[in-house]
């Protein structure tokens, strides 16, 4: 099984009060991008990482020591994941991968069982992706009574909010159909956020239910694999979860 991984990681991190490029940013002394590529080494064939143009020579020196085979595309404007995650599209044409995985490069606290699960668990979805159930979530994918995921509702974006719900982990397993037919076709008709103002890849995900594809999702290993590194109030949680070998990854890569 080829996997293709796209990482998302134009952001500059700003709320981390920080200089240094968001995916490179250390947690518990390692940066956040050396955790995801411990984390996915033992099943994706391929990196792509996505930069902000400021931060690609250094983004690249870091990755030269590690022996992986990762590639680069630079977003030049911050204009969405949407428009970052379709730039590697002749990539995804050139290497035709079986499926193009997609995580946001602060979500370092997904379990390696997670993981494993969501590999097993392609088969012949246009889209998996594990997903956790919490109090004040940040989005709440809606369902319909026959369990299909019909709405979404985003904090960012100003939406009124349950008081529990169920959202992603920043994780999503992509057919190759998906990715090159479907996405793309969303993206002709996609509109930008009312509050960000930024073109959202989350509503694919119900627009695709939608059309009649298959999205399967799963529950993830533990609730706080949904927390990405954001704010330094994030950062500790997940430091202290790292710390505790609760998020522990599959083996020591070299250099990592």
């Amino acid at each position: 099984m080829k996997r293709l991984l796209i990482i998302p990681a134009a952001g500059l991190g700003s709320r981390l009060e920080s200089k240094t490029p968001k995916l490179l940013y250390p947690v518990n002394g390692r940066p956040m991008i050396n955790y995801l590529f411990e984390l996915y080494a033992p099943v994706v064939s391929r990196f792509v990482v996505v930069l902000h143009p400021a931060n690609v020579e250094r983004v690249q020196r870091h990755c030269a020591t590690l022996r992986l085979p990762v590639e680069f595309d630079v977003q030049a404007s911050p204009t969405g994941m949407l428009d970052a995650i379709l730039i590697p599209q002749q990539r995804v044409r050139s290497y035709e991968p079986d499926q193009v995985w997609i995580t946001w490069c602060d979500q370092i606290g997904v379990h390696p069982r997670t993981v494993w699960r969501l590999a097993d668990s392609a088969g012949d979805a246009a889209v998996v992706m594990p997903t956790a159930t919490k109090p004040e979530p940040y989005i709440h994918f809606e369902r319909d009574d026959q369990n299909r995921i019909v709405g979404l509702r985003q904090r960012r974006e100003g939406d009124r909010m349950p008081e529990r719900g169920e959202g992603d982990l920043g994780l999503f397993s992509l057919s190759r159909e998906a990715y090159l037919e479907m996405l793309p076709r969303y993206s002709e008709q996609a509109v930008t956020g009312d509050a960000t103002k930024e073109r959202n890849f989350l509503p694919f995900i119900p627009w695709l239910s939608a059309q009649g594809k298959n999205v399967q999702t799963f529950p993830a290993y533990a609730e706080i694999e949904s927390v990405g590194v954001n704010t330094k109030a994030d950062l500790k949680l997940i430091a202290e979860y790292l710390a505790n070998g609760h998020g522990q990854t599959f083996s020591h890569h070299p250099g990592l």
